[in-house]
């Protein structure tokens, strides 16, 4: 199976707006309210939302196989030295593959171009696919964040971080 890392282009909006939100919503799936899920969706994983953030560098990197989005990250530097993963979803039938691993490598490969030193992530608490796969590559919980949705539940982020060696 041939893997291609490259930037997104406006011809993957669609792609990346499905995976993105299959992703998300599996990650807060009878944690978070229907309503609520819909509304996050809507809100993020829209045609012209992703269009747009794909215009902007939002979405740093997908996966391809053959011409198929299979993957998708998106990250950016929030301070200094400091890079943020915004987004790393995957098609859950290409999950265990290494292809997560390589988007990640991609935009660590930047973010260390751009100055960081230190990157951080977010992972929804209870997330067996990202926590573990953050875990394994060097990251530790630092915090939990509680944040009240629009629908007035509470989302728990864990925030993880690591440190670049260049």
């Amino acid at each position: 199976m041939k893997i291609s890392i490259v930037e997104p282009k406006p011809k993957h909006t669609e792609s990346i707006a499905t995976i993105c939100a299959n992703g998300w919503r599996q990650t807060v799936e009878g944690i978070l309210s229907e309503k609520y899920q819909k509304q996050n969706i809507d809100l993020w994983y829209n045609h012209d939302r992703v269009l747009r953030d794909i215009k902007s560098k939002v979405y740093s990197y997908v996966a391809l196989v053959h011409s198929d989005v299979v993957g998708v990250i998106g990250g950016a530097m929030t301070e200094e030295n400091k890079g943020e993963i915004f987004v790393l979803y995957m098609d859950e039938n290409f999950r265990y593959k290494g292809i997560g691993t390589r988007l990640l490598e991609a935009l660590t490969k930047q973010q260390i171009a751009s100055g960081a030193t230190e990157q951080w992530v977010s992972v929804q608490e209870g997330n067996q696919l990202g926590i573990p796969f953050y875990e394994a590559r060097g990251f530790s919980f630092q915090k939990k964040k509680i944040t009240i949705t629009e629908t007035n539940e509470k989302q728990f982020s864990l925030r993880y971080a690591r440190h670049l060696n260049e």
